[in-house]
């Protein structure tokens, strides 16, 4: 079968990120077995050894330079939103566009090449016209809903400008809503966008592909550290990942300190931005490491990894190494979204915490406690190797591809 797989992040090494990781993993075993062309761009960052690297993978890899940095200052804010009312297209899609590609890709149509084309990463769905859907297979496979994300960030105060998103909110849910009309198939992570999904495309057919883990990249731990240790990881300069950082750093690692002195907090991620990095000033127990050769050997070292996130959407790549490390986890409800850890009939494998005073419980319950962190430590890693190895998905998601 002849492939076309759209990315605007260039997803090597799938390390990188969250967006990296799951699309490289996704595309390298369905590649295998089928004639894939990626078309993707080139960020500032991507070296041409990472372009030799990722071209292995695939057929034909097509490389198209990333549009220049946007425009700041208010003018150039103001134009955007009349441009995202007047063409219902968001400005961090139109940010991404590149009229080269929509070229490439209309005569890739026009000459019948592909029997399917993938959007991987609802911000590629740009280049997809309506009236191919008669013609060749379509399929989004959305990360996260943009519009419930940006919904959630207004819901628990963690916006980073609420006046902007409350004008751009109907906006989201008008362009979420339309874009999924071009496409044959729909790809979420979790059980709850898969119902946003359902309710703004009734007739649609959506799939849950969950996020994986790569076994071999975070094997499982050799022996319970029994420190007082916590680590958290995630790309450092992604609002998500900086509100969840700061918020644990400031308002729960205190308290925790007060009962364990020599508790200590790893942050681990690349970019970390300068917010993050204060943090370390204002508390010695504090780590930020910036980006590291194995995150796998950060969560050895640690007895609790958290996923304190606040906002944002869709299953956490990073709260499934975690388990897959073998490190007991606490989380949030974003943190552990679309994951069953606990309930009725289902084997313990994390814990939840949602306020301040629930982290506080749940961490000392887990430094106090062998049996329950030895507890996690085996069930989390079994989930991951019955549910969310990256092979046993791309097979669902090939299963997609080929209707």
């Amino acid at each position: 079968m002849q492939i076309l797989m759209l990315s605007s992040t260039f997803p090597y090494p799938p390390t990188k990120g969250g967006t990296h990781n799951r699309t490289f993993n996704l595309i390298q075993p369905i590649a295998q077995r089928h004639e894939v062309t990626l078309v993707t761009q080139r960020s500032s960052d991507v070296t041409d050894a990472d372009i030799a690297g990722l071209k292995q993978w695939v057929k034909e890899l097509v490389v198209f330079d990333r549009p220049h940095a946007v425009k700041s200052g208010i003018i150039a804010k103001i134009q955007r939103f009349i441009q995202f009312l007047a063409q219902g297209i968001p400005p961090n899609v139109l940010y991404l566009y590149s009229e080269d590609i929509q070229q490439w890709v209309d005569r890739a149509v026009a000459a019948k090449r592909f029997d399917a084309i993938t959007c991987e990463h609802s911000v590629n769905e740009i280049y997809i016209r309506p009236q191919w859907r008669n013609i060749v297979t379509t399929v989004i496979d959305i990360h996260s809903s943009i519009y419930r994300t940006c919904k959630n960030q207004l819901e628990t105060n963690t916006s980073d400008n609420p006046r902007r998103d409350r004008l751009y909110l109907p906006l989201l849910r008008r362009y979420e809503k339309n874009s999924l009309q071009k496409f044959s198939q729909i790809v979420v992570t979790t059980d709850e966008d898969q119902k946003q999904m359902e309710a703004f495309a009734p007739e649609a057919k959506v799939t849950i592909i969950a996020n994986g883990v790569d076994l071999h990249t975070f094997p499982y731990r050799t022996h319970d550290p029994n420190n007082h240790n916590i680590v958290f990881v995630g790309g450092l300069d992604y609002f998500v990942n900086i509100d969840a950082a700061c918020f644990f750093s400031k308002e729960v690692f205190p308290l925790i300190q007060q009962r364990f002195p020599d508790a200590t907090l790893t942050l681990v991620g690349s970019k970390p931005a300068p917010e993050v990095i204060e943090l370390t000033k204002q508390n010695s127990a504090i780590t930020v490491t910036g980006r590291v050769p194995s995150i796998a050997e950060y969560l050895h070292q640690a007895t609790v990894a958290v996923a304190p996130l606040r906002t944002g959407f869709g299953m956490k790549i990073k709260t499934l190494e975690y388990m897959a490390a073998g490190t007991p986890v606490v989380g949030s409800d974003r943190g552990l979204e679309g994951i069953e850890v606990s309930g009725e009939g289902i084997a313990l494998r994390a814990l939840r915490a949602n306020t301040v005073p629930e982290y506080v419980k749940a961490i000392t319950s887990l430094f106090n406690d062998a049996e329950l962190r030895a507890t996690l430590s085996r069930n989390g890693r079994e989930l991951i190797e019955r549910e969310y190895t990256w092979s046993s998905l791309a097979q669902k998601y090939e299963k997609v591809i080929l209707g």
